[in-house]
């Protein structure tokens, strides 16, 4: 089956978004607003939302919550994501996944490289996985960087991945 054909699953999925932030409010959160935005443009439901602080344990609590809430079926993250001391939304959230989604990333950077920052790519640490029935899905926190994942990569694929995760649980 060639790209194109690819079949579209289009049932709304309930999310959870997380912005990852020593700073913005919910006013100021550029990136969790587009995210929102794209996500309801879709068909989709934002259940929760909420802005944590660039503290491991703060950021494992509110993704566990939401993986724990019964009617979210992805959390998607925000922010916290480069190199610098205080970016440890990856290593707080790769902790917790019981199973690893490796080509998000690949083709995020891949994507990031052909289409938005060049080389800079090579900085830019994004990750999927899945914890119990729920997906996890990190990107960069800036707009450009959700603009490019939930557009080309996150939307496309949102209802195939949680229908994927719950199809052992019917």
């Amino acid at each position: 089956m060639s790209v194109t054909e690819h079949k579209q699953n289009n049932q709304p999925v309930n999310c959870m978004i997380i912005t990852v932030s020593d700073t913005r409010t919910i006013d100021t959160d550029k990136s969790g607003n587009l995210m929102k935005e794209l996500l309801e443009q879709a068909g989709h439901h934002v259940v929760m939302r909420e802005i944590v602080p660039d503290e491991y344990s703060l950021i494992q609590k509110a993704v566990k919550a939401g993986c724990e809430h019964p009617y979210i079926e992805v959390v998607l993250t925000n922010g916290g994501t480069g190199i610098a001391g205080r970016d440890v939304t990856i290593e707080a959230v790769t902790e917790i996944f019981e199973k690893d989604i490796p080509g998000f990333g690949e083709l995020f950077r891949y994507l990031s490289y052909k289409e938005d920052i060049g080389s800079a790519a090579i900085l830019s640490r994004a990750a999927a996985g899945v914890l119990g029935q729920t997906a996890i899905i990190s990107t960069p926190g800036s707009t450009g960087a959700v603009k490019l994942a939930m557009n080309r990569l996150i939307i496309p694929e949102l209802s195939h991945i949680s229908q994927e995760i719950k199809k052992d649980y019917k």
